[in-house]
């Protein structure tokens, strides 16, 4: 028969180290694991997809282009006004519309409409769009990137969530070739 030990300050203390480690140890893993599983958890490709209404077919006259705002639909809470997005809606016949989106295609500034010389201009680098959004001059390669649209029940929808891109790049390199 074995006596039961006295535990010893020692040991005491051993253990309430490793007790207090195990909850700072809990305490730092609750957000590592959050991040792990917030795909999991909140389903955001819905949102992302989302048809989001810029306004009646009214608030754009035909042969207009006009700066209109709509909510980001992958917002936070602490997003505010940032969550606001504009656009250049262009009613170009009453019935086809172009929706651009504000950013520069060279770096991203935000262009303005000047109506008296139908361009967008860039005021970072100098920049140019025709009023259809192609490229005018200046150093960006492309024109405007376009928002997706739909007219339902006299509104004017754009697919938000994502900022729209082209889909091939006219400057990715192909393949590589030996000098000759």
């Amino acid at each position: 028969m074995t006596m039961p030990r006295e535990i010893t300050r020692r040991d005491l203390f051993m253990k309430l180290g490793i007790f207090l480690n195990g909850i700072v140890g809990v305490i730092l893993a609750v957000p590592i694991v959050r991040y792990l599983l917030s795909p999991v958890a909140r389903e955001r490709k819905s949102r992302y997809e989302s048809w989001i209404p810029l306004g009646n077919l009214e608030q754009f006259p035909s042969g207009e282009t006009r700066l209109a705002t709509y909510r980001n639909p992958v917002v936070n809470t602490w997003d505010g006004d940032t969550a606001d997005i504009a656009c250049w809606v262009r009613n170009v016949d009453g019935q086809t519309f172009q929706v651009f989106a504000i950013n520069c295609a060279h770096l991203g500034c935000p262009v303005r409409w000047f109506p008296q010389s139908s361009l967008f201009m860039c005021p970072c680098h100098g920049g140019a769009y025709y009023q259809d959004g192609s490229r005018a001059s200046g150093p960006p390669e492309r024109g405007l990137f376009e928002y997706d649209y739909r007219i339902e029940s006299g509104k004017l929808l754009i697919k938000a969530g994502e900022m729209p891109t082209p889909g091939q790049a006219s400057n990715i390199v192909r393949e590589i070739r030996p000098c000759a």
